[in-house]
């Protein structure tokens, strides 16, 4: 998969980022929640508003994985006032690494990492942090294996289900 390419994405790019939000969060959670609820929360985060208003904020970043010309997975980098938690000048969130399924253990969530702590390094942060569902392992062991800590829990509504997110962080 040498011929990935991990670009940054403009406002140019709001179809594509909205296709590929939806579909690779519906390829991860579609099986653990009901249709009601993934589709509230789909419609809120995914909407050309709320992406669109995301790509032209400062302190938001999207990258996309591109191989031979479609996007396979993308990140979403927060620094500032944008992070949804801790709002330190001093760290960044990593809000999502997605990648579609057919492309899992092909090291492209892996790449969209390395942008992560690429960028955070030019920042010159001191850690970069994360919130994980608790019920997924699979994203869990690929921060653990990357050397991030458990620091603390919050909860949050996904539809009309209340569930909890570990929060994770790595020292620079």
């Amino acid at each position: 998969m040498e011929n990935i390419k991990i670009i940054k994405a403009t406002i140019n790019d709001l179809k594509n980022l909205q296709q590929i939000s939806r579909e690779t969060f519906a390829e991860t959670f579609s099986s653990e929640h009901n249709n009601e609820n993934m589709n509230k929360y789909m419609e809120k985060s995914f909407s050309a508003e709320k992406l669109g208003s995301e790509l032209h904020n400062g302190d938001s970043e999207f990258y996309f994985a591109v191989l031979e010309g479609k996007v396979i997975g993308y990140l979403k980098l927060n620094s500032g006032q944008s992070q949804t938690e801790i709002k330190d000048e001093k760290a960044l969130e990593i809000e999502r690494i997605y990648v579609l399924e057919e492309y899992h253990g092909k090291k492209v969530g892996q790449l969209l990492y390395a942008k992560a702590i690429d960028t955070a390094m030019q920042m010159f942060a001191d850690y970069v942090w994360l919130g994980v569902w608790e019920e997924n392992p699979r994203a869990i062991s690929f921060y653990k294996k990357n050397g991030f800590v458990e620091f603390d829990q919050h909860s949050f509504m996904f539809g009309d289900d209340k569930q909890t997110d570990i929060m994770m962080k790595k020292q620079l």
